[in-house]
């Protein structure tokens, strides 16, 4: 599962995948500083694993992490294989969530590609090119349907109707993931098609450091933009995220984020909204050699997290000892959650939470 940047050329792309990575992609004030993609696997931050540590004091301690990806720069005409147009709609149709950055600051020596500044304009220049790549996906795929739904082929009939939906609302300029159907079963035929539009997407407004802490006007006209797409908003001092990256010790971090009023890197909150917004969530697992977060899917049962650590413990799965993260917190030990019978044995149909301590029992 991973997330790609996107947006137009020197919007702050490659300097936020610094940040997030320390992988050290090449960026400079220039469009096209990025050709092929940047993959970098990121920690993500979390207290509870930062608790668990604390509690167990373990020999190791291994996070969740995601996959982040630095894809090039769009230009208006993309879709059309204008500028880098047709590797970047290929890159960014292989991952499972976007991250669209967006310029919101003004600053003279920092060249934008359409000359001035306007996060809006960029955003629909973005929207634009990602639906008229969609629009030509979906109408390849209906000429097909139509042919069998002209021999009475009632399933390739009702496609068909799904698929004009589609065209319609992608002509009007509307993305998949804002479009409504009525039909319940519509994604069975819309998700094969793995149109990139209907891909969940995050919006990060890239400000100055002076709008780091309560965002500016661009952020709020960014806000009320994407209101009914069901989509979140960040914003963070991408530049300024650079600089404290730099420093070498946790504690001139914590000095400049503290100067600047902030609790943490704006950068955490934005890979742990990477995190949500690719549908993904943490379990862990505590003893003395090793405390570690596992990553599964929102809504992965028991047996299914067990085969996250290893395919056997799937396969002959028989139990799973669960304690909930607060009760761990609570009784200071695993031993005292036990003497509280606060521990609780779960089976296959058991519905993983964000945050249990599992234990599994299996045998191959």
């Amino acid at each position: 599962m991973k997330a790609g940047i996107v947006g137009l050329p020197n919007v702050g792309k490659s300097t936020l995948f610094n940040c997030l990575s320390n992988a050290k992609a090449q960026s400079a004030n220039f469009p096209f500083c990025t050709i092929e993609p940047n993959i970098g696997v990121v920690n993500v931050p979390d207290q509870r694993l930062e608790k668990l540590e604390e509690m167990v004091n373990p020999e190791k301690v291994i996070p969740a992490t995601v996959e982040i990806v630095d894809i090039a720069g769009l230009v208006k005409g993309a879709s059309k294989g204008e500028g880098l147009g047709n590797q970047f709609l290929g890159n960014i149709r292989e991952t499972d969530a976007i991250l669209h950055v967006l310029r919101c600051f003004d600053n003279d020596n920092i060249v934008h590609v359409d000359g001035s500044i306007d996060p809006i304009r960029d955003k629909e220049t973005i929207d634009m090119e990602l639906q008229l790549r969609d629009l030509e996906s979906v109408e390849k795929k209906l000429d097909k349907v139509k042919r069998a739904a002209k021999t009475g082929n009632k399933d390739a009939q009702k496609e068909a109707d799904i698929l004009n939906q589609l065209k319609e609302a992608l002509e009007a300029g509307t993305s998949v993931r804002a479009i409504s159907i009525s039909d319940d079963d519509h994604w069975d035929y819309v998700k094969p098609l793995q149109l990139i539009t209907d891909k969940p997407v995050m919006y990060v407004c890239n400000v100055d450091e002076g709008a780091a802490v309560d965002g500016n006007e661009y952020v709020k006209k960014v806000k009320e933009a994407v209101a009914n797409e069901n989509a979140e908003v960040i914003f963070l001092a991408v530049g300024t995220e650079a600089d404290i990256t730099e420093l070498e010790t946790y504690e001139e971090r914590q000095m400049f984020l503290e100067d600047l009023g902030l609790t943490e890197p704006g950068s955490a909150k934005l890979i742990r909204g990477a995190y949500r917004l690719l549908d993904l969530e943490t379990y862990f697992t505590a003893g003395e050699k090793e405390v570690r977060a596992w990553t599964i899917p929102v809504g992965a049962t028991a047996p299914q997290a067990a085969g996250v650590i290893h395919t056997d413990f799937e396969k002959g799965f028989i139990r799973a000892e669960v304690i909930s993260y607060s009760d761990y917190v609570q009784y200071g030990s695993e031993a005292k959650v036990k003497e509280a019978g606060r521990m609780r044995v779960e089976g296959k149909e058991y519905v993983v939470q964000d945050g249990d301590v599992m234990h599994f029992r299996f045998n191959v």
